[in-house]
């Protein structure tokens, strides 16, 4: 007889955006092993279609831009055609640019913002519909990022705490309709994302080696999909990766405070022009892993 962890998603739909790579790629993968039905959403067809060949009968993938709410509206009318419907949204779709937002053009900063926070509310209206139908639940990928901040990282801060309170009102405006609403917050996980932030800046990394434990951690991925459906199924209002991030939320007004202030200005002055002048070095305002990201300037 199968356990209760292999059948405790068996049938249910997951709709997962940025699923090509990463946290949503690994989320897929160990959903799909656990019985549920995966509809895998980003915007790198090639991959997106290899993997669900890999997850094998029962899943499927689109091609699609959060930004977009035609494509997005797509997506969901391919996944209920091909799966029935929607029990599990993951609105995970996310970038980071690699500069400053003095050394950034101003489309590059407002396109991070446009992904990580536009993104999800777009993710959120297109999908309602058919979670509601379900009494489903929706995960917002957040971050750590939405309680500290470090240079080089404003609009992806920005962007991640507005996901937090987008979330945070949300839930209210959902109970009625039987929806549950969570946000995940994760540290340094190690994806390509975060891969290419430091073959990209050495000072970066360097920044990490030297934070405290949790915020200069690196988390598996894998240890995060585990994360995720676990809260998923217990549809928790926060999922903390690690755990041990949960304090940090709690301190956030220290960390947002005067003196929590304090530790970064110290050493900002420095910091930042290496680290403008690193990325300014490589030519890219993106990681060289992130879709349809091009070079500086473009």
């Amino acid at each position: 007889m199968p356990s209760r962890e292999a059948t405790d998603l068996a049938g249910k739909v997951l709709f997962i955006t940025g699923a090509a790579r990463g946290i949503g790629e690994e989320t897929a993968r160990r959903a799909a092993a656990r019985g549920a039905h995966v509809a895998a959403v980003g915007m790198e067809p090639e991959r997106l279609e290899k993997l669900v060949a890999e997850l094998g009968p029962g899943h499927c993938w689109a091609e699609c831009d959060v930004t977009d709410q035609s494509s997005l509206e797509s997506a969901v009318a391919t996944t209920v055609a091909a799966l029935g419907g929607i029990d599990v949204v993951i609105a995970n779709a996310g970038i980071a640019n690699h500069g400053t937002v003095a050394e950034s053009p101003a489309d590059v900063i407002a396109r991070v913002m446009e992904v990580n926070l536009i993104g999800v509310s777009r993710t959120v209206s297109a999908t309602i519909p058919e979670v509601e139908k379900r009494q489903g639940y929706m995960l917002l990928v957040s971050s750590l990022a939405a309680f500290t901040a470090l240079p080089g990282m404003a609009a992806y801060c920005g962007a991640k705490a507005g996901v937090e309170n987008y979330g945070n009102a949300l839930r209210f405006e959902l109970a009625h309709r039987g929806i549950g609403v969570g946000t995940a917050h994760m540290g340094w996980i190690d994806t390509d994302l975060v891969r290419d932030v430091k073959a990209d800046s050495s000072t970066f990394e360097d920044t990490l080696k030297k934070l405290p434990y949790p915020l200069g951690a690196l988390t598996s991925v894998e240890d995060c999909a585990d994360a995720f459906l676990e809260g998923i199924l217990k549809r928790k209002r926060r999922i903390f990766v690690p755990k041990a991030v949960a304090l940090v939320a709690a301190a956030r007004p220290i960390t947002f405070s005067w003196l929590g202030d304090l530790p970064v200005l110290a050493q900002a002055k420095q910091m930042v022009p290496r680290l403008e002048e690193q990325f300014r070095k490589t030519g890219r305002t993106f990681g060289a892993s992130s879709a349809g990201m091009g070079k500086r300037g473009t």
